[in-house]
């Protein structure tokens, strides 16, 4: 008996069909991918209070004191309340959680403008002073004014961190109040028992009850057309998808149009004459397709972004990092799929897309983010374009601010991809291992 040879293809596709392994092997691998962006992008939002470490906060005591008569002594001594409360600040907040640093206000200003720092508790000048006049007035009843403690937010840096300032500060500052609301009472309590005069009041007892007054002031609040401060995260991951989504799209176009893969659209199959371009030539003209287009690219992102009513400050800066982003990422990419083959396409996926977007700190900073997105931080591209972009749009483009790092990554980045791809192209030239299809019996 004779089998045809489609009767022979038909069965081996019956085959091939019954196997579990052909149901199983894509599910089991989607949802591998799958399962691990749902942990890495959900991981990192849901409870990021819970995340905090190290969180930069900048303690300012620009408090003078004064100088008050000792009971029983001719020499007067010095009061610094606000000092005993920065002191007690530094003390008492939990350092594993928030890195409180002292230092004047001139460095305070500085750290925010580069995004060092997430906030600032600002201690006037005149805290003790105005402190030991609202305990005078509450014992004569008088008009009463609080002293003042300011807390600067950073909204540059982004809308959850200002939110984990406030709810850091506002607990800490209570206690202080608390602390100082005791010392007050029990000082006026004396001075009027000392003096023959009546106790305090009620209304004096309340006041002193809560004698600091906290103010919450934005540090150089972000203009409009920003989102809140989320116009870089998102404009960094428009840059990030165009060179891994541009390279994808150039690498199938490129093999299509040079008959290494056929070109399918709709209904129409075409298959073109195969080039003799090698590995290593078919490589350098994706990557001249690459920048041609993040050149385009990122001028149509400035445009359109522009038109939309976003703030752009420095457009020129932003377009230029913008083609290096989009080169850096696109070539490195396409470098991936001339080593390997299709399956860099995931690969891709997984490492410009998956585990680049949470370790961004674009959204949540990443001192309230799991310790695993720090780690990927040092070398995830994301980072470093957010910073860059970011240092762009909000910090006048300083290099302090993230840019000078985020140049640097980047260009390491892109000369990486570069070694990758003229690497293994040329090892794959010199073993033979051409893009023909192999000869079948």
């Amino acid at each position: 008996m004779v089998v045809s040879t489609s009767e022979t293809s038909i069965a081996a596709e019956e085959n091939v069909l019954r196997s579990p392994k052909f149901w199983l092997a894509p599910v089991i691998l989607v949802g591998i991918v799958m399962g691990l962006l749902a942990w890495l992008y959900m991981g990192g939002i849901l409870n990021p209070q819970d995340n905090v470490r190290n969180f930069p906060i900048a303690v300012v005591n620009e408090d003078t004191g004064a100088t008050l008569p000792a009971p029983g002594s001719p020499t007067p001594q010095n009061e610094n309340l606000g000092e005993q409360i920065s002191t007690a600040l530094l003390d008492k907040v939990p350092k594993s959680e928030v890195k409180l640093e002292s230092m004047d206000w001139a460095t305070a200003q500085t750290k925010m403008s580069d995004g060092k720092i997430y906030g600032a508790i600002v201690i006037p000048a005149n805290f003790t002073t105005a402190t030991l006049e609202l305990a005078k007035a509450a014992a004569e009843g008088t008009t009463i004014t609080r002293p003042t403690i300011t807390v600067y937010t950073n909204p540059r840096a982004g809308g959850i961190p200002v939110a984990l300032v406030e709810g850091i500060t506002q607990p800490a500052l209570e206690i202080a109040n608390t602390n100082l609301a005791k010392q007050l009472t029990t000082m006026t309590s004396e001075q009027l028992a000392s003096a023959g005069a009546p106790p305090l009041s009620g209304p004096a007892s309340y006041v002193l009850a809560q004698p600091i007054s906290v103010s919450t002031v934005q540090f150089e609040p972000l203009p409009a057309g920003t989102g809140f401060g989320l116009s870089a995260f998102y404009y960094a991951l428009l840059l990030i998808l165009a060179g891994f989504t541009g390279a994808t799209i150039i690498n199938s176009l490129v093999d299509g149009l040079l008959g290494f893969s056929p070109s399918e659209i709709g209904p129409k199959y075409t298959s073109r004459a195969r080039t003799g371009l090698s590995r290593f030539q078919t490589l350098l003209v994706k990557w001249g397709c690459i920048v041609l287009m993040a050149t385009a690219i990122s001028g149509l992102y400035i445009g359109v972004c522009s038109a939309l009513g976003m703030s752009i400050p420095h457009a020129f800066a932003l377009y230029l990092y913008g083609v290096l982003t989009i080169s850096a990422v696109g070539i490195s990419a396409m470098s991936v799929m001339a080593a390997f083959g299709g399956i860099g396409m995931l690969i891709n996926l997984i490492f410009f897309v998956i585990l680049d977007l949470p370790s961004s700190g674009g959204t949540i900073p990443l001192e309230a983010a799991p310790r695993i997105y720090s780690w990927l931080a040092y070398f995830e591209p994301m980072r470093q374009v957010f910073l860059g972009v970011s240092s762009i749009i909000y910090f006048d483009a300083r290099s302090a601010a993230g840019l000078g790092r985020a140049l640097v990554m980047t260009v390491v980045g892109l000369l990486l991809g570069v070694v990758l791809g003229l690497i293994v192209t040329r090892y794959y030239d010199r073993k033979g291992l051409t893009r023909a299809a192999a000869a079948t019996d």
